[in-house]
């Protein structure tokens, strides 16, 4: 596994916005650059309604971690495209329910990898590991995971605001679907992805904004096509729906939001 380390900050851009960086400002996190923070605003003028999202999709994660904890009974996750690390992270609310969890978080962003420490708190009977990596680099992710996880068992496979960031529709899904292929039967996936289905008008203008001044690129795709990931997987009900009301229990207002969500069960 990867081990945090200040070298890698000398692989920041803080010239140029970045996603994670953003998502930590508008959770209202201290882990951002003034160019960030500009990126924010130019955003939230545009789209204020970036910033409940972005609280939303946090709640979604919350919600959806227990209900695999606590009612599935899942023991182990694999989180990849963590971001930086805020409230209630994947082995927390894990750990709350279940100490005896296991989570390896993975991200291929420097700046996450240097606080990564933060992410490696565990319990004394459950264990957290990090490993630098990308998504679409499945064969190293799987084999750095049987570290960490008993992958013959069923795992949570967290994918929250990452495939937004691969607009190839072919390696989006061929990575979601090596993901799945390796994982055992029981084991469940969760995704969240950002939609035009509140406002589009705003949505395109927000996409060419931060195409152009930030990074990575994104992409939004439609609910049918985020539906199109839990291919071969049995989509727990309410299916996929704004990440604000997927089984709400009152600690999110419901309003629609940009990030649309849904769990799938592998058979």
């Amino acid at each position: 596994m990867s081990e945090p380390a200040a070298g890698h900050l000398s692989r920041l851009d803080t010239t140029v916005a970045h996603s994670a960086r953003l998502w930590n400002y508008l959770l209202g996190g201290k882990d951002h650059f003034a160019v960030d923070r500009a990126a924010g605003e130019k955003l939230l003028a545009l789209l204020p309604e970036f910033a409940a999202s972005a609280r939303a999709s946090r709640a979604f994660l919350r919600r959806a971690v227990r209900y695999l904890t606590a009612e599935v009974g899942l023991r182990q996750f694999l989180d990849i495209g963590t971001g930086l690390p805020t409230a209630e992270n994947t082995h927390e609310v894990a750990q709350a329910v279940a100490p005896e969890s296991r989570i390896l978080y993975v991200d291929n962003d420097p700046m996450v990898l240097a606080h990564a420490r933060v992410l490696l708190t565990s319990t004394a009977e459950g264990r957290t590991d990090y490993l630098e990596a990308d998504l679409r680099d499945s064969e190293r992710i799987l084999s750095a995971a049987a570290s960490t996880l008993d992958l013959s068992q069923p795992v949570g496979v967290i994918l929250l605001g990452v495939l937004d960031f691969i607009p190839d529709d072919k390696e989006a899904y061929g990575a979601v679907k090596a993901i799945v292929d390796a994982v055992a039967p029981g084991s469940h996936v969760v995704i969240s992805h950002p939609t035009w289905e509140v406002n589009p008008v705003a949505v395109d203008r927000a996409i060419e904004i931060w195409n152009s001044h930030g990074c990575p690129p994104i992409c939004f795709r439609t609910p049918e096509a985020i539906a199109d990931f839990f291919a071969g997987l049995e989509l727990l009900e309410p299916g996929v729906v704004s990440c604000s009301q997927w089984r709400p229990d009152n600690d999110i207002e419901a309003t629609p939001v940009i990030d649309y969500g849904g769990v799938g069960r592998k058979p």
